[in-house]
């Protein structure tokens, strides 16, 4: 009988790859799901639909066990909110809830992957150096914040647990990368002000095979996530003009400019109680001059070896958006 392991997030862009590296791994699959998902993609697999209460141990206790897990990958959360305390309580506090009700349910659990972000170190300040698992945290978003205590309190729970922080995520299926892919197919290249970055991607599909593969190895502990490159901020819309074969106009927007865009959508998006596209804290990651990362660590540890970088990864991802006509 094949070990099972639960993915939360499951129908979201993150979630289908773990899915995928899962099923490819030979481990039985309960997908978490909340009932408002879109799953029409994933019926198809041979795998297993769970509902979970975050709010209630006791009855997540009662899934894990009935269910007989053995592992967690935890990609669940939210990435736009309109207030920190949404972000903490569901990144964190929902993430703790059910790290406690592993704690409670150990019989036969082996192992649970929390997937983090970049995000919650933060981008550094200047040109130089890079981030790594020793880089002092400043998170400069909510949605970073909301991370960084998620893993603070995780640490606090006694199960064994692996934190993979990974950087900006592309690939077949995701929907916020994709709009740059999107624009410079037509016809345009636009940037915030003009000054110099260091950037770093990952490809998804490398993310959920790390993501599976850590979790059987007996290594814990915090891991940065890349595709061990670091790239200029011209370099990832390069590579997509070359793919698309497009000839986009390079446009630098002024920075007051986006600032009173942003400020505007976060007022009016507040009226109505919705999270904004975009916002003047969101630009303080956008426009960040650094993040460049290593993952010396991960390829060591976690035998971690990166299959896309930049060129292939968005290769990849421009075939999938061409095959399903989003393109």
């Amino acid at each position: 009988m094949s070990e099972s392991v639960l993915i939360t997030g499951a129908s979201g862009f993150l979630g289908y790859h773990l899915v995928i590296a899962a099923l490819e791994k030979k481990l039985e699959v309960f997908a978490a799901v909340r009932g408002s998902s879109r799953i029409e993609h994933l019926k198809e697999l041979p795998i297993k639909f769970v509902s979970l209460n975050y709010e209630d141990i006791s009855a997540l206790r009662k899934v894990l066990a009935d269910n007989k897990i053995n592992y967690i990958i935890h990609a669940a959360g939210v990435t736009k909110a309109v207030r920190q305390q949404e972000y903490d309580y569901v990144n964190a506090t929902y993430s703790v809830n059910l790290a406690k009700a592993v704690e409670a349910h150990n019989s036969c659990f082996k192992k649970m992957v929390f997937i983090s972000s970049l995000a919650a170190v933060g981008p550094l300040t200047d040109d130089q150096g890079v981030i790594t698992e020793q880089t002092n945290p400043r998170p400069v978003t909510a949605y970073g914040r909301s991370k960084l205590l998620a893993e603070t309190e995780l640490s606090t729970v006694k199960i064994p647990l692996t934190i993979l922080r990974p950087t900006a995520i592309y690939g077949p299926r995701d929907k916020d990368i994709f709009i740059m892919i999107k624009t410079i197919n037509r016809g345009f290249d636009p940037y915030m002000g003009k000054f110099l970055q260091q950037l770093s991607f990952v490809h998804a599909g490398d993310v959920a095979d790390v993501a599976v593969q850590a979790l059987f190895l007996n290594e814990t502990g915090i891991y940065t996530i890349s595709d061990g490159n670091n790239y200029s901020r011209y370099q990832f819309a390069d590579i997509a003009k070359k793919l698309l074969k497009k000839n986009s106009i390079r446009i630098h927007l002024p920075m007051p400019l986006i600032k009173a865009v942003a400020y505007f959508l976060e007022t009016t998006n507040g009226w109505v109680n919705k999270p904004a596209v975009i916002n003047r804290e969101k630009l303080h990651e956008l426009a960040a001059k650094n993040w460049s990362c290593d993952i010396s660590k991960a390829k060591n540890e976690l035998n971690f070896i990166p299959k896309f970088k930049l060129e292939n990864g968005l290769k990849d991802s421009i075939q999938w958006y061409k095959d399903n006509k989003l393109l």
